[in-house]
């Protein structure tokens, strides 16, 4: 079986691809009709590319996507420029992943499917009390009303632990919330944790891109880790 992987282009998203073949998985990943994936594995034989913007396709392109997946992961995120961040699809993250679930139960899989999202410490788990400072609160607060893909994230996250919840019979989840993003070249030791042990905004921790790559490799094949974290959103640092 499969794993599918949008925004497999990116910065982390290209690392989770890498690990995943690595580990021994067939992977298919989506990249923008327009973007490249490393050449290092663009001859994998157990990678299947493909150009597309998940919003682009039709519904019955999307279920033919995720036919044989056992697994969904998503690295998908705005450019960092005024037209990704202000224009465009503006709820990117949170209609792929919709639309990427309804594909899983249309297609009536025998066992559940596992959907792995990209978030940001950024944002609260609110299932659970997590409590932050009124000074972060104030910021968080313009985060929304300013910067669109903050919104996006919390909405994306929100329609897992909402929309889909707990029992779904057809569809797992679990939201990694990275803090800061460095770019590494190894995986070094990292730490997971249930809720923010640091500020995102006034004491942020960091997390390298390979970390996060890393960690959502052992959320998707090792069976003890997604038990430990599944319905769940951990946080992930690296260690000190």
């Amino acid at each position: 079986m499969e794993i599918l992987v949008v925004g497999a282009s990116g910065a982390t998203g290209s690392l989770l691809v890498k690990q995943l073949l690595e580990s021994g998985e067939s992977v298919k990943a989506v990249i923008r009709p327009n973007s490249s994936i490393s050449g290092s594995i663009i001859n994998h034989e157990n990678l299947t590319v493909v150009r597309a913007s998940v919003l682009d396709l039709r519904d019955d392109e999307i279920a033919q996507l995720t036919v044989g997946c056992k697994a969904i992961a998503s690295c998908l995120g705005h450019n960092l420029t005024f037209k990704g961040i202000y224009g465009h699809p503006q709820r990117l993250v949170t209609d792929s992943i919709r639309r990427l679930c309804k594909a899983v139960r249309d297609n009536h899989p025998d066992m559940p499917v596992k959907v792995v999202l990209m978030n940001t410490t950024g944002n609260s788990n609110r299932d659970i009390p997590e409590r932050i400072s009124l000074a972060q609160s104030c910021v968080i607060w313009l985060l929304r009303l300013l910067l669109p893909p903050h919104v996006d994230n919390e909405k994306a996250a929100d329609f897992l632990r909402t929309e889909v919840g707990s029992t779904d019979q057809q569809i797992e989840w679990a939201v990694v919330r990275p803090d800061t993003l460095t770019n590494e070249n190894e995986v070094t030791d990292y730490e997971a944790y249930p809720s923010p042990i640091r500020s995102a905004i006034f004491d942020p921790g960091t997390t390298s891109r390979i970390n996060v790559g890393h960690f959502m490799v052992r959320l998707i094949t090792d069976k003890n880790t997604w038990s430990e974290w599944k319905g769940k959103m951990p946080v992930i640092y690296n260690a000190d």
